[in-house]
């Protein structure tokens, strides 16, 4: 649960002192007969004293651990087997195998005909006129240029599709694997990957999750066409 961020904005006034500008008396002009001499100043009264800042209000005490519960069952179960072995798992690795192998054969016959006319231009270049040779170069550039977007293009296109079939298997595995754990009364389920450092092997849920996410699958998986 990540924490929210509190800020505090102190904002601080300042009283400005006024000053009264005394004027000189005119030369020749007569005196104005004396004031009276001034009453004594008058003490400001005294300010009452700033009142203290709003204390906040106490924190709620923290929730009371939760209790263990008696005779607590726990077992685990191994995803990635899950997916490589289970139909549902063979299909989205199939997709995913066969986009890679596609791009894969794309990729390598831009490169080969980059090299066919890198090996031209090292061969040939000295018998090319001016214009064929600047041609041929600029052609290299552009083929060099194009290999790289679509490497980055067809990578993520890749990634888009391995999320896809991630997602979904999650989708399809999660409410099996409840099931499975309310069945067997249990109160919490491990994965292998996460890191186990000792398990009875009699607690694999593995075999089961693969079994029954085989009974959702209607039909046996088929490699897609290349």
């Amino acid at each position: 649960m990540r924490g929210s961020a509190i800020l505090a904005v102190l904002a601080l006034s300042l009283t400005a002192t006024s000053v009264t500008p005394v004027f000189a008396q005119a030369a020749g002009q007569a005196k104005p007969p004396a004031a009276p001499a001034p009453k004594p100043a008058v003490p400001a009264p005294a300010q009452a004293p700033a009142a203290p800042p709003a204390q906040a209000a106490p924190a709620p005490p923290p929730a009371p651990p939760a209790v263990f519960p008696a005779g607590a069952k726990v077992a685990f179960f191994n995803p990635p087997r899950v997916f490589q072995e289970s139909m549902e798992g063979k299909v989205a690795l199939a997709r995913v195998s066969a986009l890679t192998q596609k791009k894969q054969n794309e990729g390598a016959e831009k490169n080969k005909q980059l090299q066919t006319n890198q090996q031209k231009l090292q061969t040939s270049g000295t018998l090319l006129s001016d214009a064929a040779r600047t041609a041929l170069e600029k052609e290299i550039e552009k083929e060099q240029v194009d290999i790289q977007r679509f490497q980055q293009d067809a990578q993520a296109e890749i990634n888009e599709l391995q999320n896809e079939v991630q997602q979904d298997f999650v989708r399809k595995v999660t409410p099996i694997l409840a099931a499975v754990a309310t069945e067997k009364s249990l109160h919490m389920v491990f994965q292998t990957d996460a890191g186990l450092a000792w398990y009875d092997q009699g607690l694999d849920l593995t075999n089961e999750i693969i079994k029954r996410l085989d009974a959702t699958t209607s039909k046996p998986a088929t490699a897609p066409k290349q």
